[in-house]
């Protein structure tokens, strides 16, 4: 069994990211980064830039993005870093949970046990 994006032609993937082998230094793109697209594909953009448009159309993991393009997540960070710099995606990282302060957990229990 292959995985997605290791049998692709790898001139095929030369070409889909213009010959890059690395989104750059600053590329705010990890594994859990939510994208999420910022306008509708447009005619003449690269399909695959008009995939991500369409799967971002609610914020979608980069993980995600790559298992549906059935791409390695390596190039998809390459089209996703394309698509910020011309403002037509948005990235954030999920947020984290607060940790609650132990003293009100310790008043919840309290007034859960004096039910």
């Amino acid at each position: 069994m292959s995985r997605p994006g290791r049998d692709d032609a790898p001139d095929r993937l030369y070409t889909l990211t213009q010959g890059r082998s690395s989104s750059g230094p600053d590329n705010p793109f990890d594994l859990v980064t939510l994208v999420v697209a910022e306008c509708d594909p447009v005619p003449g953009m690269q399909s695959e830039h008009a995939a991500i448009l369409r799967l971002t159309e609610h914020p979608t993991a980069v993980v995600e993005i790559a298992a549906e393009l059935k791409l390695p997540v390596s190039i998809t960070r390459i089209l996703l870093s394309d698509l910020l710099a011309a403002g037509r995606v948005s990235a954030r990282h999920p947020r984290r949970a607060a940790v609650p302060d132990p003293d009100i957990l310790e008043q919840v229990l309290v007034g859960l046990r004096n039910l």
